[in-house]
C-alpha cells in the first residue's frame, strides 16, 4: 500500500477563508470573506518597492531582516507600542505574519506542552499548535461584549501551559482589549511561567478614540511576550508578505533559527518599501481609520436589515454576526446562499471554533473595503429575504463539520 501524508497533515483541512474567496471569484460575488483590502498601498510605499527591484535588490537580505527596516520597526515600537527591542538581536523580518506565528510557536513549544487559545479564534492557530506538537486548551469569548473573563481563563492554565495566543484587536469579533484584560494574563503568566505569543496584526486598524495596548509594555511581560506584528494590514500589502517578530533575545535566537530554515528571508526588495510605509504621517493612519469605519457603519446597517444581530467592532475590520434572525439556523447553508444567490462571501462561523456547532449560527463579514465597494454589497444584500432559511437536520454520517474545521482538534480538549 501507498503510504500517504504525516498524520499531522491530517489533522486539519485547507483554509476556510480561502475556500470563500474561490468561491466569491466562482460567482461573481462581493468578496466579504477574506481580509485583504481592494485598494494598493499609497504610491510612495508602492514606487520605494519598485525602485529597490530597478536598483538591484534582488536577492537574498540578512534573514533576520534588512538593518534599516529593523531599525525603523525598533522606532515605531518604541513610539506607537511602547515596548523597545534591540534592532540586531530581537527583531526578526518574516514572510508575513502568518510565518511568523508559525516560527515563534515552533521555537517555543515542545511536543506535550499547552497552548491556550481564545475562541473564536483566526483559523491559523489550531494547526500551528498542532504542527508543533502542542496541544490547545480553549477559553470562549462569550456575545455580547466578548470580555477575557478571569475564571474561564485560570480553568484553562494548567502546569503544562507553556503559551497563551492573544490576538488584538480581535479577529473575528473585533474586540480590543483593554490593559485590565490584558492585566489577567499577565498575572498568570507570571505565575504559571507561561510566554503571551501576540497577534497584533490591526494595532492601528481601531474606531471609536480606542488605544492599543501591547501587552508586552506592562510590567514583568517583555520578556515574557513573542510580539509578531506586519505591514499587510495597515499599509494595504497582503501580497507583500512582510512581518515581523519581536522578542526577547534569548527567544528571539530560536526563533531566527526556525524562520531561517522556513523562508530564508522575506521579499529584499519589499523590506525596502516597507522602511518607506514606516515612514509615513499620522494622517496616513487616520485616514485610513475614517474610510474603514465609513465602511463598518454602512455594513452594519445593511446586516441588521436583514435580520443578522452584528456586534459592532471595536478595531479590525471584520463584522461578526449571529445569523438567528435571518431564518436560516446553518452557517454553511446561509454562507452558500448569500455568495452564490446574493452576491456578497462571507465566512460559516464554524472555522472559527475547535467544535464547529459552537459557531453554526455566526457568520464573519470582512469590511477591507472602499466605501463604494461595500455601498455595491449593501445593494445586492438589499435582496436578502429575512425566513427563507428552513431548519433541517443534517444526517449524522454528513461530514460538513469535518470539512470546515477538523474534529481533530476537539480532541485535543480536556
Amino acid at each position: 500500500m501507498t503510504r500517504g501524508p504525516s498524520q499531522r497533515a491530517q489533522e486539519f483541512t485547507e483554509s476556510v477563508i480561502r475556500q470563500m474567496t474561490r468561491l466569491s471569484e466562482k460567482y461573481g460575488a462581493v468578496n466579504l470573506a477574506q481580509g485583504f483590502p481592494d485598494f494598493d498601498p499609497p504610491n510612495i510605499v508602492k514606487q520605494a518597492g519598485a525602485r529597490a527591484i530597478r536598483e538591484g535588490h534582488n536577492q537574498y537580505s540578512t534573514p533576520y531582516g534588512i538593518l534599516k527596516l529593523r531599525q525603523a520597526i525598533a522606532r515605531k515600537l518604541h513610539v506607537y507600542n511602547h515596548i523597545d527591542y534591540d534592532p540586531d538581536t530581537e527583531l526578526t523580518v518574516t514572510c508575513g505574519t502568518t510565518e511568523a506565528m508559525m516560527a515563534s510557536l515552533l521555537a517555543l513549544l515542545d511536543h506535550g506542552d499547552e497552548v491556550v487559545i481564545f475562541e473564536p479564534f483566526y483559523e491559523n492557530y489550531g494547526p500551528d499548535a498542532i504542527l508543533s506538537g502542542a496541544r490547545c486548551r480553549y477559553v470562549k469569548l462569550r456575545p455580547p461584549d466578548f470580555r477575557i473573563e478571569e475564571e474561564a481563563v485560570k480553568q484553562a492554565f494548567t502546569k503544562k501551559t507553556k503559551a497563551i495566543i492573544i490576538n488584538t484587536p480581535h479577529n473575528p469579533t473585533g474586540r480590543v482589549f483593554t490593559r485590565q484584560e490584558l492585566g489577567i494574563i499577565r498575572d498568570l503568566c507570571v505565575d504559571h511561567d507561561a510566554f503571551a505569543v501576540t497577534d497584533e496584526i490591526y494595532d492601528q486598524i481601531l474606531y471609536d478614540n480606542r488605544k492599543h495596548v501591547s501587552i508586552a509594555s506592562l510590567d514583568d511581560m517583555r520578556d515574557r511576550t513573542i510580539a509578531i506584528l506586519g505591514f499587510s494590514k495597515t499599509y494595504s500589502m497582503t501580497g507583500w508578505r512582510v512581518g515581523y517578530v519581536a522578542a526577547d533575545k534569548t527567544l528571539s535566537a530560536g526563533i531566527r533559527k526556525v524562520h531561517d530554515f522556513l523562508t530564508v528571508c522575506a521579499p529584499t526588495p519589499l523590506q525596502q518599501g516597507c522602511i518607506t510605509a514606516l515612514s509615513l504621517p499620522q494622517s496616513y493612519y487616520d485616514k485610513l481609520c475614517k474610510r474603514y469605519d465609513q465602511s463598518r457603519l454602512l455594513l452594519l446597517d445593511a446586516l441588521g436589515k436583514c435580520g443578522f444581530e452584528a456586534y459592532k467592532p471595536e478595531g479590525a475590520y471584520y463584522v461578526w454576526t449571529n445569523i438567528k434572525g435571518t431564518g436560516f439556523t446553518d452557517d454553511k447553508a446561509l454562507a452558500d446562499y448569500l455568495v452564490s444567490k446574493i452576491g456578497v462571501g462571507s465566512v460559516p462561523g464554524s472555522s472559527f471554533y475547535h467544535k464547529p456547532a459552537d459557531g453554526r449560527l455566526n457568520l464573519r463579514f470582512s469590511f477591507s473595503k472602499q466605501p463604494a465597494t461595500i455601498r455595491t454589497a449593501v445593494q445586492r444584500l438589499s435582496k436578502f429575504k429575512i425566513g427563507l432559511g428552513k431548519p433541517r437536520r443534517q444526517p449524522a454520517s454528513e461530514d460538513r463539520n469535518r470539512m470546515l474545521v477538523p474534529e481533530t482538534l476537539a480532541a485535543q480538549v480536556r
